[in-house]
């Protein structure tokens, strides 16, 4: 088995393939090129790529996209749980929003620009692989298995609050620390709500540029800046009779705030350059692992948009408050990733049951699920024991052992030694400190670190 990701990529154009696989082949990524998407069901019929490229027109025209959204069916038909992007020069708001609502989870346009490219490489093959290493928590809020995988009271509690909301259309605010699953219990209560039948739209509100927020969500038209090359969907359109899912919603800045508040308020916006009212008919759902209130009394986050989008807060607890559900968790981890790396039969010995049971968990679920895969890549017999597992020996937390320094000197000293950790490679110290690259950029400039 390759150690590296493969990319399917249909495309007829010899020089678009090739451009794209030099791209990808920088990334660190296996390409697979087929021409059309008759090669491409062939292909997928004994393969599984991680991320599908899919050109929207062949040989019926140039600008329909027809060819492109037939595949998306097919491929929809067929329960493809494959991240599809659609590319096509030929880009238009309608064929955008069919090829969404279709199944794709993102839209590029020819010609690209390499960071734009990379941008959505990178995003789609982080979500997908986040996605799979949470495989227990999704079986877990998928129904019959929280019974099987949640004995903690306060995840039997969590389940009851989403049966009872999940049905109503208000506004949701999912709220805990990084790496308890806060996108999966969004897309639980989109799967059990009236509009499940319509898109699930998700943002990342870190990775936005703030000179590109209105266009991002509210779509923009052709010519209304320089790079805007044709008319572009934004994602409360492309979300329209569905559930939009804003993650990070703390790290919006205030300008951006209140042009979302009077989306909010009103049900209308205008894309970037058009005149056109639109209604904005979607399902709210935010997350968020920051202190709102602590925000909005610093002034850096608004009351009144607050209260827009918390009708309902879920805290969603973290691993460490919940000890009882660790061994069920941790041996849901390990069937799952040894079935996939042909282990079926590793288990975990008492002593590395109880270590596991003893440590904190920073990392919550998300933890869990990435030490237990490399625990059961590691190991050489059917045993995994403490020497697989790699922790350190927990430490007991005190109060007279942190110096009193303010948030600001914490966060500096926090960043320093992430870089310092990962030899100076932002997007892993930024995944080390739990947050995005950008944001980890931000905050370098903020305290003058670059």
């Amino acid at each position: 088995m390759s150690a590296k990701p493969q990319i399917l990529l249909i495309e007829d154009n010899r020089e678009v393939r090739l451009a794209a696989r030099f791209v990808l082949e920088d990334l660190g990524l296996a390409v697979e090129e087929v021409e059309n998407p008759v090669q491409a069901l062939s292909f997928l019929e004994q393969h599984q790529p991680s991320l599908i490229l899919l050109d929207m027109n062949f040989e019926l025209d140039s600008t329909s996209g027809q060819e492109g959204l037939r595949f998306l069916r097919q491929q929809q038909q067929l329960g493809n749980t494959i991240p599809i992007v659609a590319m096509t020069a030929w880009s238009h708001t309608e064929l955008v929003v069919q090829a969404m609502q279709l199944g794709a989870v993102d839209f590029l346009e020819k010609p690209w620009k390499n960071q734009r490219f990379e941008q959505v490489i990178r995003g789609q093959l982080q979500l997908n692989k986040l996605k799979n290493k949470s495989q227990a928590l999704q079986h877990a809020l998928a129904g019959d298995a929280k019974a099987v995988l949640w004995r903690s009271k306060a995840m039997q509690h969590l389940m009851t609050q989403l049966e009872v909301m999940a049905p109503t259309d208000a506004n949701i605010l999912l709220t805990g620390e990084n790496g308890v699953g806060k996108s999966l219990i969004a897309q639980w209560i989109h799967q059990h709500s009236q509009r499940a039948a319509q898109p699930f739209i998700s943002v990342n509100m870190a990775t936005i540029p703030e000179q590109l927020f209105e266009s991002e969500l509210f779509g923009h038209t052709k010519g209304a800046f320089t790079d805007a090359k044709s008319d572009r969907a934004g994602r409360f359109k492309l979300a329209d009779l569905g559930t939009l899912f804003l993650d990070e919603i703390g790290t919006l800045p205030l300008a951006q705030q209140s042009k979302l508040l009077r989306v909010l308020e009103s049900r209308e916006y205008e894309a970037v350059g058009s005149s056109v009212t639109e209604v904005a008919d979607v399902r709210l759902i935010s997350a968020t692992n920051a202190n709102l209130e602590l925000l909005i009394a610093q002034a850096e986050f608004r009351q009144d948009l607050f209260y827009r989008i918390n009708t309902f807060t879920i805290e969603i607890p973290p691993l460490r408050t919940r000890p009882e559900d660790i061994e069920l968790l941790a041996e849901h981890f390990i069937k799952t990733h040894g079935q996939r790396y042909g282990k079926t039969q590793c288990r975990l010995t008492p002593t590395a049951l109880n270590q596991l049971k003893q440590y904190d968990w920073p990392g919550n679920t998300r933890e869990l699920g990435h030490l237990l895969e490399r625990a059961v890549l590691l190991t050489q017999t059917d045993e995994i024991d403490p020497e697989q597992l790699h922790m350190s020996t927990p430490s007991q937390p005190s109060a007279n052992k942190l110096p009193l320094i303010t948030l600001e000197q914490a966060e500096q000293q926090l960043i320093a030694q992430a870089l310092t950790n990962t030899a100076g490679n932002k997007q892993q110290a930024a995944e080390l400190l739990g947050i995005t690259k950008q944001s980890l950029y931000r905050r370098l400039e903020k305290y003058a670190l670059i």
